[in-house]
């Protein structure tokens, strides 16, 4: 089932916005969203290094400003204060209130490091710290982080989010990197308004089996790395990525050396070329190629300053021609 598209009155203007059903629910949210990874900050296993909360809040407000309709954080990001941040932002926020989205199932240890748990317990105790930080009475969309190993575990999980649901505590509830076994498992107990799985030119496998299910069954489906953490935002050199400091996670991640660096940054030439044609800088191609697919609502774009914002919010307005996706794709196959 393709998301039904409509148009809803954009938060920071008067102005109408393109925006697209969420799964089965009442939920009407723009082709982009905000990702609140990065702006947690430093002091966890997966960080993109310190950041300034100022410049944050700001992002945030810009996003909305131009139409952008909800925000995407989680618990596990800096460990609660990406979920602060945003609490802040919204507190400070004039207009109507966007969709606020967050996750749980992955906590954090003393050092920073994560772990996955999905006992009822700990999703409740999350799930409280989660609308005290973000300032709110609900969650709109609650979702499981990681799935774990244990099916038990996952379904007690997955029913405890249910439960919550039923509370009022959050208005719709979805799964995050769930392979089609987890979430067929997890819809015995309790229908998946969405699942959040990574998907951009060089991570595809999701268009397999993950992408079908998911429009054969009505789910709805946020796509996050659009962009490949910057990879593919153009802006990304081998002396930015060299200069990259031991807390960015990024430094140490696969793809961001080499041999794959290479073939990533030639895929970067192709996205150029395509982008130049529109007045566009990669990474608004890079997103628009993942909107393309039937099964795709929405996308997340992180940015963590109000240009960064500029740049790719507008990525949605971008309709590639099936010759420049053949062309990008061409490439695409041999990066992945």
């Amino acid at each position: 089932m393709i998301a039904q598209t409509t148009y809803v009155a954009a938060t920071g203007t008067d102005s109408l916005v393109r925006a697209n059903q969420l799964g089965a629910s009442d939920l009407l949210i723009t082709p982009t969203g905000v990702g609140a990874w990065a702006i947690g900050g430093s002091g966890w296993e997966f960080a993109w290094g310190a950041q300034d909360d100022h410049d944050s809040i700001a992002a945030i407000h810009r996003a909305l400003e131009m139409g952008v309709n909800w925000i995407d954080t989680a618990a596990a990001y800096g460990m609660g204060h990406s979920e602060e941040v945003v609490g802040r932002a919204l507190e400070d926020w004039p207009g109507p209130r966007p969709y606020v989205f967050s996750k749980c199932g992955l906590r954090g240890d003393r050092e920073g490091k994560v772990y996955r748990d999905l006992k009822p317990v700990s999703i409740r105790e999350e799930c409280e710290d989660s609308l005290r930080r973000l300032r709110v009475d609900a969650i709109d969309l609650y979702q499981i982080h990681w799935p774990v190993a244990d099916s038990d575990e996952l379904t007690d999980g997955w029913a405890t989010m249910a439960q919550l649901q039923r509370e009022g505590k959050v208005r719709w509830i979805g799964v995050s990197n769930f392979d089609v076994a987890q979430m067929r498992l997890a819809q015995e107990i309790a229908p998946i308004t969405s699942l959040q799985p990574p998907y951009s030119l060089i991570r595809r496998d999701i268009e397999r089996e993950i992408l079908p299910f998911c429009l054969a069954e009505g789910i709805g489906v946020i796509v996050y790395s659009p962009m490949a953490s910057g990879l593919l935002t153009g802006s990304m050199t081998r002396e930015r990525i060299a200069a990259l400091p031991p807390d960015d996670w990024r430094s140490r991640d696969s793809e961001f050396r080499e041999p794959r660096l290479s073939r990533n940054l030639e895929l970067v030439s192709r996205l150029r070329a395509v982008g130049e044609r529109h007045r566009r800088i990669p990474g608004q191609v890079a997103v628009a190629w993942t909107l393309r697919h039937p099964a795709v609502t929405a996308a997340i774009v992180g940015a963590r300053t109000p240009s960064q914002v500029e740049e790719i919010v507008a990525a949605s307005e971008l309709l590639l021609s099936d010759r420049e996706i053949a062309e990008i794709e061409g490439m695409g196959q041999i990066a992945g």
